[in-house]
């Protein structure tokens, strides 16, 4: 496997195309500002020099590139594989509702007894991530999956996928890597701890919470937030809930999406269920730069032997406000574990598609998560 990492900004790439790198059977991922007119002449290069190569994409709530973060520019990695291939499929999602059917379609479409893993971006704001997970592990358990929400800023207004090299809306991508020698690791950290008092979900459908111990939702949200409620949904992120969920081990820590303030209701990532504990968390600098650490070390469980390798760093958009100028740090650590043979990239997100340690997909929440490709 050959890897190469570009970098768009201000009408300029930070290096020439290796043209060799362009196949078939070559892996294209990029991670671009939500204003795409910002880097539209640079994909059109992009796409123009690599004819032959398979191409991914979304828009982000903030690019990385090696350890930096970028915003309005446009983060990629180039994988062209030796020994393995790989297949894209793009499915629309009209409503959250349908997440669960989209997510069995794509395994269904990408299915095949040598499928070893697959990586999927989704749109970032109509979905619903638990759901479209759960359609993921109808298919089948064994499967590495990986990815994440797309982003845009701290705005919740729109996202974009790319399908067919064009940036559109309401869509989940996902690629599948076929293959003896294709191997994927997977690791993710948070470092948020709760605080109040735990709260019973009282009345919730889906990814839509009503009532907390039968007061509306919003009302005690902003109980919490104080002076940032009028700036919700943005603010939200800084408390996100940690769900006790009946039937799983692992908590599972959730952010919001959007607000109605008529409903008094709150619009998260993936479902909140009825009759689920819930609790308010937050963290420190520190504790989230932690939790990224813990996530880069998390890698050594894995049977990587310093081959040439890329990996996807996908954090959310909460983790980026709180450390704010400092949000590098997060980077900075896990780039002091990694190889110096891997390819670093990724972006900040709406939320992050990996295993739990059961090895079952499922939707995070303000965790850093990585995804990391070789071959042998």
């Amino acid at each position: 496997m050959q890897t190469q990492s570009y970098f768009y900004e201000e009408n300029n790439w930070n290096k020439p195309f290796d043209e060799s790198l362009d196949s078939e059977n070559t892996l294209i991922i990029c991670f671009g500002s939500t204003q795409f007119e910002h880097v539209k002449d640079g994909f059109e290069k992009l796409i123009s020099t690599f004819k032959k190569s398979q191409i991914i994409g979304c828009s982000t709530a903030g690019e990385i590139y090696d350890d930096l973060v970028y915003e309005s520019s446009l983060s990629v990695v180039v994988m062209k594989f030796e020994k393995s291939f790989i297949k894209i499929s793009s499915v629309k999602c009209d409503k959250a509702e349908n997440s669960f059917e989209v997510g069995e379609k794509i395994c269904n479409n990408l299915f095949d007894k040598n499928l070893k893993s697959i990586f999927v971006l989704s749109d970032g704001l109509n979905i619903n991530g638990s759901q479209l997970t759960k359609g993921f592990n109808k298919i089948s358990k064994d499967l590495i999956i990986t990815g994440g929400l797309a982003g845009d800023g701290a705005d919740f207004k729109e996202t974009w996928i790319l399908v067919d090299n064009k940036p559109v809306s309401n869509y989940i991508t996902a690629v599948g890597l076929y293959g003896e020698n294709i191997h994927t690791a997977y690791a993710s950290g948070g470092g948020w701890k709760k605080f109040g008092i735990d709260r019973m979900v009282t009345e919730a459908k889906n990814n839509i919470l009503y009532k907390l111990d039968h007061e509306p939702a919003l009302e005690v949200y902003k109980k919490y937030l104080g002076d940032k409620s009028e700036e919700l949904p943005a603010s939200g992120l800084l408390y996100p809930l940690m769900i006790k969920e009946e039937g799983y081990k692992e908590s599972k820590v959730r952010t919001i999406l959007g607000i109605n303030k008529k409903e008094q209701s709150i619009t998260f990532a993936g479902d909140i269920p009825n009759g689920s504990e819930v609790m308010f968390m937050k963290a420190t600098f520190d504790e989230l730069v932690q939790g990224a650490k813990d996530a880069g070390e998390k890698l050594h469980k894995f049977d990587y032997k310093s081959e040439n390798a890329a990996c996807i760093a996908v954090s959310c958009i909460g983790r980026k406000l709180i450390m704010g100028q400092k949000i590098e740090e997060e980077l900075e650590v896990i780039k002091d574990i990694l190889d110096d043979k891997v390819t670093l990239i990724g972006y900040y997100s709406y939320g992050e598609i990996s295993p739990l340690n059961d090895g079952t997909c499922d939707l995070h929440n303000q965790t850093m998560t990585l995804t990391l490709f070789w071959e042998s």
